[in-house]
């Protein structure tokens, strides 16, 4: 193999999370016999009697659900965590009484914090064969109109942190191809979105400017890992990057939660999801696979001057629709590696 500067390995640096990514870009160039994965093949019906998201059916409790037009959120069934009810209050005492005499070691190695909280679905649409790359702009902007009654509704409910997030794909986990999204409201912050607020306070404290500003503006001059802006919104392929093809939608603007949006920028936002998801799924001619999730500004701090409104797209798929990146080994031992270059990745979704 002849070696070019551009397949020298290097490590880039993440500035978001104060950690550096390996990037072996010769390792693109080797032959693949290791897992392949199916391709997805989008032959669903636009109503599913047996589905438990679709209108009019039943979920696995029993209730009904109604027959919704647009969007439809309901508290998650199967909630990763509890609302600080009475009884579950009561429990929690309960269990306390139990464990009174905790060493001094148990304190600094076995150490537990109750978390509460509660999660909630939400349906992007009525219809069982839609995805966000096949909706309307204008449907998507129902969606995120949800996203923001869901975040302002958390505030109410004396959340710490609402994470917003789709998991698509039955490569990703998802356990129901009805297109929806979820969002876990925690009374903690969870621990990546409070490293990234760590990281961008500490460079507003040291340089008196928004790093997610000047890291914009600084792809815009270059114009190297751009797959498409408008006049709000900038989708990116962060230099930093892990995932093959992941992207980050960013507010051009320092934005700090999907709330503070304007009907505008709601609309911008909508077009922004609209061509990245569209050229996801042109990538490999499949209906693409990802994790996308909103980081924010905490729900208790309404105007937060840090936080900087962004989404994050990690879809796994890495040659071909039958081709995944596996994060194992070096990744999961020593530090993110990825071979595509981001530049590499970026190209590829602006020509689509």
């Amino acid at each position: 193999m002849t070696l070019v500067a551009s397949d020298i390995p290097h490590r880039r640096y993440n500035p978001l999370r104060q950690s550096w990514v390996l990037v072996s870009p010769h390792r693109a160039k080797r032959p693949w016999q290791g897992q392949q994965e199916e391709p997805t093949k989008d032959t669903k019906p636009e109503y599913d009697d047996k589905c438990y998201l679709c209108p009019r059916n039943a979920r696995i409790n029993g209730e009904m659900n109604p027959d919704y037009k647009d969007t439809f959120v309901f508290e998650n069934d199967f909630s990763a965590v509890f609302e600080k009810t009475a009884e579950v209050e009561k429990v929690v005492e309960e269990a306390q009484k139990e464990h009174t005499e905790s060493t001094a070691l148990d304190l600094d190695l076995l150490r537990k914090e109750d978390v509460f909280g509660y999660c909630q679905v939400i349906c992007f649409s009525p219809k069982h064969n839609v995805t966000l790359a096949t909706m309307t702009v204008e449907q998507i902007e129902k969606v995120i109109e949800t996203w923001q009654k869901m975040y302002t509704e958390a505030q109410s409910r004396g959340i710490k942190y609402s994470l917003i997030f789709e998991n698509k794909g039955a490569t990703m986990g998802c356990s129901n191809p009805h297109a929806h999204g979820q969002v876990w409201n925690t009374s903690i912050v969870p621990e990546e979105p409070q490293m990234e607020f760590d990281s961008l306070k500490k460079y507003k404290d040291e340089k008196n400017r928004d790093l997610l500003v000047d890291y914009v503006n600084l792809e815009m001059s270059k114009n190297e890992r751009i797959v498409y802006q408008n006049a709000s919104f900038l989708v990116v392929v962060p230099y930093w990057a892990v995932w093959p093809f992941e992207t980050m939608i960013v507010s051009k603007e320092r934005v700090s939660s999907i709330k503070k949006l304007t009907k505008e920028q709601v609309q911008h936002l909508a077009d922004a999801i609209s061509v990245i998801t569209k050229k996801y799924d042109k990538l490999f001619n499949t209906s693409f696979p990802y994790s996308m999730g909103i980081h924010q500004s905490f729900v208790d701090v309404e105007n937060c001057p840090y936080e900087h409104l962004r989404l994050l797209f990690y879809p796994p798929l890495l040659r071909s629709a039958s081709v995944k990146k596996f994060q194992v080994g070096f990744e999961m031992l020593g530090m993110p590696q990825r071979d595509i270059t981001a530049e590499g990745a970026a190209k590829r979704l602006y020509d689509l």
